[in-house]
Order: C-alpha cells, then structure tokens, then sequence
C-alpha cells in the first residue's frame, strides 16, 4: 500500500524523518531511511499537485505521496493528516495519524507551547473519532531543562485527552494524564498566580457548574489563541471525566458582538455545550468536510519552489513563511536558528503594558 502524507505546510526532511519512524515503529515494519528527498510528480508535463518522497526502503509500503490540502476550519486544521491506503485519499477515509508540529516551546513562550493548539484537536475528534493524535515537537532551539508549571499542566491535559508527545523528553514521574475533575482543579490551583493586570485561568466547582475564567478578547475580537486553547481542552476533558452539568466561562472580556458563529471557540462551545457568562452562544455548526485539497493560491507556489531548490540545487533557505503558514526562524551562517522578536519589552509586556508587543517585523 501507499503512504500518504497531506499537509498544509512546506513537508520538511526532518519532519518527515520523524513521523516515518514512528509509523514504522507503530506498525512493526522493517525500514530504512536513505537521503530522503521530495520530487515534484508531472503529468504531461505539469506539476500534479503531488509529491513523491523518495529513499524510505519498507516492503510494506510501495510509495510515499505528499498532497497539499486546506480546511474550511483554517487555523484549527492539524499540520498533517496520515492515511495508509492504496488510493489517494478522500474525505471519507479515516487517517491513521492526525499530528500537529510546533516548534515552540517554555523558552520562548508558556502559554503558545503549551495550549495554542490544544483546540485542534478538540476540533478533530469530532471528525475523526478514533485517530491517533500526536503532538510533534520539532524544537529549532535547546528545550528547557525544567519545564514551568504552564508546561506541565498543558501537557497533562494533552495526554489526558489521548494526545501523544513526540519530539521532546518527558519526565514519567510528572507527565502523567490526569486522573479526576479534583486533579484537575487542585493542580490548577497550586500554580503561580498570573502577573499583575492578566486574568489568570481559574477553575472553580459550584453545586450545579463549572466556572473557568480565562481572557478571550484580543484586539476587539474573540481570538485570544493560547487560551482559547486551553479554555477549549479544559472544557473537553472536564466533560470526558464525567461532568455533565453546566459549564460557564467567566471574565472572558468579550460582547455579543465579538460572537461570530464561524469562530473555531463558538464551534467547540457548542458542542461542548459551554456557557459565556453574561452572552447569548449564538448556535453553530461544524463544516461538513475537515479537509479539502488545494490546488490555487500563492502559498502552493512558494512551497513549490521552496522544494525544488532544496531537493535539486545546493541552495538553501535562511527564512521561510509561506503565506503565514507556520512560524520561521532566520538561520545564520553557523546554522543557528533565531526566533524572531515578539516583545519590545517583555517584562512590561507581562506587567500590563500592552503596548510592548510588536505588531510587525519589516
């Protein structure tokens, strides 16, 4: 059978070389990786839409394929989608891997490491019930020896979800899913208290609900990524542990206005069945297909040719961001990977002064 790999980001070697590993290590197969190498495939001439990886060896699998896809759910669609299959893929096939990358971690942002993409996954499951999940940490700099306590605490709700991690080393002692609702909120509790003039995420256990509080307005919109993250897998994970009653997030800081009915939280609220205090949900409901392929835009174009200079000439990319696909990184000569400027100060930043971010990088 054929291996397919569909993904809305330029496929990287080392990328690919990690979730090859873990599928045949999954599957039991004898395999060899060999130079891997990304061709283009043309019929009659033309580029097909498709690419075939070459030097993986496995008498298991004949070809590999490589297809770009979109998502009506745009920024909520994992990074890669696995199918094991003959045929190419269609929307009625189940993936045997649905993974999402992230090169962030605590040394450059808690928060973004450890929840932005936590919605994706609750977003996915309602697609793909029994898709293996993996979080795949493909760390461009040094992983932080100790991990913070946000770190900790995202990770957990991962693995209690049924996320695995890959890419990073985790202590067995202190990741570990969490077991109870009461966990949950002890460990929630213990955690250091949020800087002055942020709202911290807090759980609390009424009679008859749940309340979470956690921030969601970010430039006049519900788009607060990190903790609609958190605030979507917390929610998520309370209802697979068993609470049925409400569930009610408190100081989000949002108006009815800012409620879109296509917003991805919107989306999982209302299949949740979450409550925004003091609004009215307007209802929801998800897109009938979780991908799509794609074949016109300009990002098609650059990952094109990004792929052909480094699979055929000895040019290589010292920054890339295809269509703001994924976050880049300038590489320096001795091969040393920056990650760009986020704060104009970011102690300030932490203290209240929003101002300090920076909005633009020329």
């Amino acid at each position: 059978m054929n291996l397919w790999i569909l993904t809305e980001e330029r496929p990287k070697i080392e990328v690919l070389k990690q979730i090859l590993n873990k599928f045949g290590v999954d599957k039991g197969f004898a395999a060899f990786l060999d130079n891997l190498c990304i061709l283009p495939v043309l019929e009659n001439g033309k580029f097909s839409f498709t690419y075939e990886l070459i030097g993986f060896r496995c008498n298991k699998v004949d070809k590999i394929f490589i297809k770009t896809v979109s998502s009506p759910h745009r920024a909520s669609f994992v990074d890669f989608l696995i199918f094991f299959q003959d045929e190419e893929p269609t929307i009625k096939d189940t993936p045997i891997y649905a993974i999402e990358e992230t090169k962030t971690d605590d040394s450059e942002s808690r928060n973004t490491g450890a929840y932005q993409r936590c919605s994706k996954f609750v977003l996915l499951k309602y697609y793909y019930t029994n898709v293996k999940m993996i979080m795949l940490y493909n760390l461009q700099i040094e992983q932080k020896e100790k991990p913070t306590q946000t770190n900790i605490f995202g990770t957990k709700l991962l693995l209690t979800f049924g996320v695995e991690i890959l890419g990073k080393e985790l202590d067995e002692d202190i990741f570990t899913p969490f077991a109870s609702i009461k966990e949950i909120i002890d460990f929630k509790r213990q955690m250091r208290t949020a800087p002055k003039g942020n709202v911290p995420i807090t759980i609390k256990q009424n009679s008859d609900n749940i309340e979470i509080s956690g921030r969601l307005i970010k430039a006049d919109s519900l788009s607060h990524d990190p903790n609609i993250g958190a605030l979507s897998i917390i929610s998520a994970i309370l209802r697979k542990l068993g609470w049925k009653k409400n569930l009610i997030i408190t100081k989000h800081g949002l108006k009815q206005k800012h409620l879109k009915e296509s917003n991805k939280f919107i989306l999982i609220a209302n299949k949740l069945n979450i409550a925004l205090k003091g609004l009215t949900l307007p209802k929801a409901e998800l897109k009938t297909n979780y991908w799509h392929y794609d074949k016109e835009g300009e990002k098609l174009g650059t990952i094109f040719i990004h792929t052909v200079v480094e699979s055929f000439t000895k040019g290589y990319s010292v920054f890339e961001n295809h269509a703001g696909s994924e976050k880049g990184y300038f590489i320096t000569a001795k091969g040393e990977h920056i990650p760009l400027a986020k704060y104009e100060n970011k102690e300030k930043y932490k203290a209240g002064d929003k101002s300090k971010i920076i909005h633009s990088v020329i």
